[in-house]
């Protein structure tokens, strides 16, 4: 799963990346610790419409989809993830699947490693250990994400802020080697040339956008333990990158 990254890129980085063309690129403050329920920027294309031309955005959402058919937002906090496997039939991904697909940057993602549990009944499992994935090259990973707009029916006025909420999710898939021996799940990591075919809202050929939602290549990324400071979501600053000693590292640094 993914339920923590990190976000410090800054709008513009973001923007010359993955080709965003939006002269009004929203503010953004560097987040080491984003979770559920933040708002989070997302790459999609918006389609033209009337005398609006097409163009790439760059644009803040909620992490926590929201399905457009959804009488309310309760339990949006549980759909930060969408599987790979089910995207495309389950009620609440299929149409955003299908029509709303996003692109979530991140500098880096977390994922835990949980420890052995004692033979004692009583005993607790030891605290998880977090660990950091990143690009090796030091450039944003291009998360698969799907993004919904929802009409909030709390709010009379449709022109009213937060009449209309738009959400996201980010997909996840099995681990690759690197991932594996902490996590059986990690987040999509688009490649380069998928980055249009997904975004693209009039692509709609289901198993060609199945075929972009695989493990990421062993060779793209680093892995290393971090402190369990990162477990505590109070905790937000830039030493939650700094791998801890003994440093776990993944693949293991050169000699």
């Amino acid at each position: 799963m993914c339920g923590r990254f990190v976000s410090v890129s800054s709008p513009r980085q973001l923007a010359a990346r993955f080709g965003v063309d939006d002269p009004e690129l929203p503010e953004h403050e560097p987040d080491y610790n984003v979770t559920p329920r933040a708002d989070v920027l997302v790459v999609r294309d918006r389609p033209a419409r009337d005398d609006r031309p097409a163009r790439r955005v760059l644009s803040r959402v909620h992490w926590g989809l929201i399905p457009s058919w959804a009488a309310s937002a309760a339990g949006r906090d549980s759909l930060i993830n969408a599987r790979a496997e089910s995207v495309a039939d389950k009620p609440a991904f299929r149409n955003a699947f299908r029509r709303r697909r996003c692109i979530v940057p991140a500098d880096a993602f977390y994922e835990w490693q949980r420890g052995p549990r004692h033979r004692q009944p009583t005993a607790r499992r030891a605290r998880p250990q977090p660990f950091l994935v990143r690009r090796r090259d030091g450039d944003p990973l291009a998360l698969a994400g799907l993004w919904e707009i929802w009409r909030d029916p709390a709010v009379a006025d449709p022109d009213a802020p937060g009449a209309w909420v738009r959400s996201c999710a980010i997909v996840t898939t099995d681990a690759d080697r690197l991932v594996a021996p902490v996590h059986d799940r990690m987040p999509v990591v688009l490649a380069e040339d998928a980055w249009d075919t997904w975004l693209d809202p009039g692509e709609h050929d289901v198993e060609r956008l199945r075929a972009l939602l695989v493990p990421a290549p062993d060779e793209w990324l680093e892995m290393f333990a971090v402190s369990t400071r990162v477990n505590d979501v109070r905790e937000n600053d830039a030493g939650l990158l700094t791998p801890v000693e003994p440093t776990t590292r993944f693949p293991p640094a050169p000699s």
